[in-house]
């Protein structure tokens, strides 16, 4: 039976518009963190920001609960999800928030997707390469450890959105993305880390105006069904190899 843990909410000012969470008219969000697992099948972390949340979906069509719905029929077993992302997060506030919560390192299988608004907000690079191998390997001791249970998902390219096609600057957003996305992946192989690939999905979103969301900037239910997709079949493959 699939059983879709949320967690206890906060409230948390929105200080730019990338990220995640569902916003509220008074400019907050609801931000999610982990509670104790349960006797689920399987247990699945999600790390990141507004992608990860699913910043202007419904909640469960964020690409984590989607994927939770998929391995749940694909598994036939129950799912236990817990998230922690928040709008605008960069690197060094996923590194706080996880420190704040002490998760447990139990999880079946963990995803990673950040790094977006270390780009936005213009921070160096420098502190992605810090920061970023940090995060792999919280996220590693997270899935018990094991690096065979963690998938590391690339950062969409928002300069195919509405958003980024007014910013006046969608060519060097796209270059800038690459870079982030090119380090996370040699980091990931380095590491023996499944990196996914999905900022291609994202480059159509002009084409193809089902993949943004009504904000004109985040991925669509769509958009992440097609996530989903290419994450599904590793990620069955995991829980599969680990079956309780």
């Amino acid at each position: 039976m699939l059983k879709t843990i949320l967690h206890p909410l906060r409230l948390l000012l929105i200080l730019i518009t990338l990220g995640c969470g569902t916003s509220d008219e008074s400019g907050t969000i609801v931000e999610e963190f982990p509670v104790d697992q349960s006797e689920a099948d399987y247990t699945y972390l999600a790390l990141g920001d507004s992608y990860t949340i699913g910043e202007s979906v419904c909640s469960t069509c964020r690409f984590p609960i989607q994927l939770e719905e998929a391995l749940a029929t694909q598994t036939e077993g129950s799912i236990e999800t817990d998230i922690i992302a928040t709008t605008g997060w960069r690197t060094d506030d996923l590194i706080n928030a996880i420190n704040n919560e002490n998760p447990a390192n139990t999880y079946d299988l963990v995803t990673l997707l950040i790094g977006v608004n270390n780009q936005y907000q213009g921070r160096s690079f420098g502190q992605y390469e810090t920061e970023f191998p940090q995060l792999l390997m919280t996220a590693i001791n997270l899935a018990q450890g094991d690096k065979d249970r963690v998938l590391v998902v690339s950062i969409p390219d928002y300069a195919y959105t509405p958003f980024g096609q007014n910013s006046g600057n969608a060519e060097t957003i796209s270059e800038e993305i690459d870079a982030y996305n090119a380090y996370a992946r040699a980091i990931s192989e380095q590491r023996g880390v499944r990196f996914v690939n999905i900022t291609d999905i994202t480059r159509r979103g002009i084409a193809e105006p089902n993949l943004v969301a009504s904000d004109g900037l985040h991925p669509s239910e769509e958009a992440y069904a097609e996530f989903v997709d290419r994450l599904l079949l590793i990620a069955v493959e995991i829980l599969e190899r680990i079956k309780k």
